[in-house]
C-alpha cells in the first residue's frame, strides 16, 4: 500500500502536466477573418474590383485551396490548376486538355491571369458573365471534371479543414456553390502579371535590345498598304491598353466561312454577325502560353506572325482590319518578324511563373 501512494503521488501530476499540455496545444476554433487581400499590381492601373465579393486573405486562401484540390473532380484525379498550370502562364501546353474521362475539351485552355482586368464575359465565347460563373462550369462540364455541385459539397462538407476554413472566409461551416465560386473568383482575381521586362522598360528601368525596339514600333505602327516601307505589323488594334487585350470577341480570320467548324461567341448570342468570334486573350506571358488560338492550331510564335502576315482567311464576320491584309499582306520580313516576336517574349513575367503566392497551399 505505502508503495501503492507513492507511485499514485508521482504519477498524478504528471498526469496534470500532460493534461495541461494538450490543452495548451490544441487548435483553437476558427473565426471570421475579414482582413483585405492587398492587390500588388505593379503600374497596372487600378482594377475595377466587384463590390460584392471585396478580396479578403481567408476568402483568397480558401479559393486557392478549391483551385488546387482534385476533390473538385469525379474521380479525385483532376483539378482547375491542371488545366491552368502556373508554369504556362496558367493556361495548358496540350491543344486540348483531357477531362476525367479522358476526352478532349472542345477548346485550348485560356490562360488566367489578369482576371480583375477583364471587364466583361469569361471563356473563350463569353458563355460565363461573371468569373464566379466561370469557376463552377468546368466542375460539371462532363468533358472536364465531370462532377455535380452536390457531391462536391458532401466532399468538402466531410472535412473540418475545409468547415473551418468556410468559417474564416464568411462566417460559419456552411458550404454552398454560391460561397464556391465567390472564393475562386477571389483567388483568379488575385493571380496577377505585371513584372516583365517590358513593364520595367515602362519604368525607365532598363532598355530594350535593338531587336526588341525594332518589335515593339512594329507592334503598335498600323498597317499602310500605300507605304509599304512605313507600314507596321498593327497587333495593339486588337492586343491594346496595359493588358494587350480590348475586351471583345472578333473574328481574325482563321478560317473561311465554309470552313467554321466552331461558331465561337454565335453560339452563346445567336447573332449570325457574331460567328466565329472568340474573347481576345492577353498576350502578356505570349511566350509561355502555347499552344495559341481558341483551338490551339499554332504550336510557335512564328505560325502566328505567319497567320497574320499571310495566312488571313475571308470570312463575312472577320474584323476589317486583318481582313484587309488579306491579299497583301503585312509585309513583314524576316527580320521584321524575328524582332516582332522578341518584342513578344518582353512581355513575359518570370516572377509571376514562380510567384508563391499562387502556389498549391497542400
Amino acid at each position: 500500500m505505502r508503495y501503492l501512494k507513492l507511485y499514485l503521488f508521482i504519477l498524478t501530476p504528471l498526469l496534470f502536466l500532460i493534461a495541461c499540455k494538450g490543452d495548451d496545444d490544441a487548435t483553437p476554433p476558427a473565426v471570421f477573418d475579414d482582413t483585405p487581400y492587398v492587390l500588388i499590381h505593379g503600374n497596372l492601373p487600378t482594377p475595377d474590383l466587384p463590390q460584392d465579393n471585396q478580396l479578403t486573405e481567408q476568402g483568397v486562401l480558401l479559393g486557392k485551396m478549391l483551385f488546387y484540390d482534385k476533390k473538385l473532380s469525379k474521380d479525385l484525379s483532376q483539378a482547375c490548376a491542371d488545366c491552368h498550370r502556373q508554369p504556362d502562364g496558367f493556361s495548358d501546353s496540350t491543344r486540348f486538355s483531357l477531362g476525367v474521362e479522358e476526352l478532349p475539351g472542345r477548346r485550348q485552355a485560356m490562360p488566367v491571369f489578369n482576371m480583375a482586368w477583364h471587364s466583361n464575359e469569361f471563356f473563350w465565347d463569353g458563355r460565363a458573365p461573371l468569373l464566379r460563373d466561370q469557376a463552377l462550369k468546368p466542375i460539371q462540364d462532363p468533358l472536364e471534371m465531370n462532377e455535380t455541385l452536390e457531391n462536391v459539397i458532401a466532399k468538402l462538407s466531410a472535412e473540418q479543414m475545409y468547415k473551418n476554413q468556410f468559417v474564416r472566409a464568411f462566417g460559419d461551416e456552411d458550404i454552398t456553390e454560391e460561397r464556391m465560386a465567390l472564393a475562386m473568383e477571389q483567388f483568379m482575381l488575385s493571380i496577377v502579371s505585371y513584372d516583365s521586362k517590358y513593364d520595367k522598360f515602362l519604368a525607365g528601368d532598363l532598355e530594350l535590345s535593338e531587336s526588341e525596339e525594332r518589335g515593339r514600333a512594329l507592334f503598335f505602327q498600323e498597317y499602310n498598304p500605300f507605304f509599304p516601307d512605313q507600314s507596321g505589323a498593327d497587333c495593339a488594334h486588337c492586343h491594346g491598353g496595359a493588358n494587350f487585350e480590348n475586351d471583345r470577341y472578333m473574328n481574325n480570320g482563321l478560317d473561311a466561312d465554309a470552313n467554321l467548324t466552331d461558331i465561337g461567341r454565335e453560339e452563346v448570342s445567336n447573332d449570325p454577325t457574331d460567328k466565329g468570334k472568340f474573347k481576345v486573350p492577353s498576350l502578356r506571358n505570349v511566350q509561355y502560353t502555347a499552344p495559341y488560338m481558341h483551338d490551339g492550331r499554332f504550336q510557335t510564335l512564328e505560325q502566328v506572325v505567319d497567320h497574320y502576315n499571310e495566312g488571313i482567311q475571308e470570312s463575312a464576320t472577320a474584323d476589317p482590319t486583318v481582313l484587309n491584309t488579306k491579299d497583301t499582306g503585312l509585309f513583314l520580313t524576316d527580320q521584321d518578324k524575328e524582332d516582332l516576336i522578341n518584342f513578344l517574349k518582353t512581355l513575359s513575367d518570370d516572377t509571376f511563373l514562380t510567384n508563391e503566392e499562387y502556389k498549391s497551399p497542400f
